[in-house]
């Protein structure tokens, strides 16, 4: 990955940046020379990978919070733990968009150097599926967005329509369908894969999967088509084991650390974050065995201990999460006024200048496992697709046994953790998970919520805010209590999506009201996408 990063050649519309490249003055002075034999296309995919899959402040803010992962009394989190906003708010907005755009810009101009070239017929595969992927998370925040008229500025297309989420669903389905049947083992594969390493097999696993997701995303809208792709990635071959889960390992001595972890150490951000109650309290209720997995309470006293980056305690029983909604400005909202609270950390006499941690006694993500720069970002896993199989299975429709699935799905969430880091932080015993899996059997009374509950816990503990979310909007669990605070940006409910960026109205004011006007509720938080009925 080092390499592939270091010499990758970023593409913003039709220009190349000069270093890329022996072949510079003739790229500079005839732009329609750029091709596939004056740079390796792969790189794109390497740099879009990285890219995309480094959410930090994009997910953290919002996300993380809106879905009661994470909950947070430090001021600019008053987004996501308060609907308040607070810091930078209109860039906030823009942050998974523009993340995942650009991202995506790479790969629409690494497809257009490969196009017709059957050496790249591969890679051109992947990158439809990664177009998916990357789409798939803005549609699944704002709602209607430029799709089939998106990154073509430098064909002219500067202000591109708003397509509806339905045809975007629809038209990312066949896609998938047809990339991932398109796949061939026995062609040239990608050689800057960050995902795989080129291992075509698994990408057709990952298409698959990524259709899964998304037709279990119709079932409140439409549900046969929901069911006809659900048990078309069944047929087609899903992802089979945690070694199949797409993720990208970040590489902070070259520049591309996890941004996650980045955001997390912020010395404010590290004193503050906390584990929610609904997570915490919902894991150890049911004894589960990776709480002391991802959850530690600082092994000192006092603020400066609680801002430091040294390992906690992480043993189950003292673990507690913070519930959402609270600061530490000293009036009715304080923390202190919390149901149970467990009392500040006091000051170490032995610190000069120390103060209380108002937050010192609540679960934080494991610094050795969520602050490694250089640790894993969780895209999209084994477990997150067993379990979606087992709810279609539920649904009835033929995609296995529902039982198997869930089962499988309880083993390997708890076993992808130590995948977050290089060496292996985030351990559960096997002996461990096998108990807890023969103990929580799936019941057909109260599959739907088992399985999503479990999704929720999958999705928080590797930092996919992003689908933890979405997957809430989708299926109403956890059964979420909104926080009520003075000045939220919503009606006191829970935001279903994020309102455009605050630079559209003047870039794309024409398209963009078109979109705004098929929200019901406009432009605002408490709007729905499409398929969130």
């Amino acid at each position: 990955m080092k390499k592939r990063i270091l010499y990758s050649c970023l593409v913003i519309g039709a220009t190349l940046f000069a270093g890329c490249t022996k072949n510079f003055n003739d790229i500079n002075t005839n732009p329609n020379t750029v091709s596939a034999s004056l740079i390796d296309p792969n790189y794109l995919m390497s740099q879009s990978q990285i890219q995309f899959s480094n959410t930090g402040y994009d997910q953290l803010l919002f996300q993380s919070m809106w879905v009661q992962g994470l909950a947070g009394t430090y001021n600019y989190y008053s987004n996501g733990d308060k609907y308040v906003p607070g810091g930078s708010f209109q860039d906030y907005k823009s942050r998974t968009w523009n993340t995942s755009y650009g991202a995506a810009t790479l790969v629409y101009q690494m497809k257009k150097l490969i196009a017709g070239n059957a050496k790249y017929k591969n890679l051109d595969n992947c990158g439809s599926i990664l177009l998916v992927l990357y789409l798939e998370r803005i549609t699944d925040a704002y709602g209607d967005i430029p799709y089939s008229q998106a990154l073509q500025a430098a064909q002219g297309l500067g202000t591109p329509v708003f397509d509806t989420q339905q045809s975007i669903y629809s038209s990312m389905l066949s896609t998938l369908a047809t990339a991932t049947a398109a796949l061939d083992a026995s062609s040239t594969a990608p050689t800057a894969d960050l995902f795989y390493g080129g291992d075509v097999s698994k990408w057709k696993k990952l298409g698959n999967s990524l259709m899964l997701r998304l037709a279990m995303r119709l079932t409140k809208v439409d549900a046969a088509t929901a069911q006809k792709y659900a048990e078309m990635a069944y047929a087609g071959g899903a992802m089979a084991s945690i070694a199949d889960d797409a993720k990208v390992q970040a590489d902070n001595t070259n520049g591309n650390g996890n941004s996650n972890a980045a955001a997390y150490l912020v010395t404010d951000d590290f004193r503050e974050v906390r584990w929610s109650n609904t997570l915490i309290s919902f894991m150890k209720a049911s004894t589960d065995p990776r709480v002391s997995a991802v959850a530690e309470i600082s092994a000192g006293t006092g603020k400066a201990a609680n801002q430091n980056e040294v390992p906690g305690i992480s043993t189950a029983s003292v673990q507690i999460g913070m519930p959402n909604g609270y600061d530490q400005n000293g009036g009715a909202t304080d923390i202190s006024k919390a149901p149970n609270y467990p009392g500040t950390s006091p000051a170490d006499p032995s610190v000069a200048g120390d103060a209380a941690a108002p937050d010192g006694k609540y679960s934080r993500p494991r610094v050795a496992v969520y602050g490694d720069r250089n640790g894993v970002n969780m895209l999209l896993t084994y477990g997150e697709t067993e379990l979606l199989f087992a709810e279609a299975s539920s649904r009835g429709w033929n995609t296995g046994v529902a039982a198997t699935h869930y089962a499988n799905a309880l083993t390997a969430d708890m076993q992808e953790l130590a995948q977050l880091n290089a060496s292996p932080q985030a351990v559960v015993a096997a002996g461990d998970i096998a108990t807890y899996v023969a103990a929580h059997p799936l019941v057909p009374a109260t599959a739907l919520q088992q399985i999503n509950m479990e999704y929720f816990v999958e999705t928080c503990t590797t930092f996919n805010f992003n689908e933890a979310w979405a997957n809430w909007r989708r299926s109403g669990f956890p059964v979420l209590t909104p926080v009520k605070y003075t000045g939220q940006f919503t009606d006191g409910s829970i935001p279903r999506r994020i309102e455009y960026p605050v630079s559209l109205p003047s870039s794309n004011p024409t398209n963009l009201a078109a979109a705004v006007a098929r929200l019901t509720g406009g432009d605002s938080f408490t709007a729905r996408v499409w398929w969130d009925k």
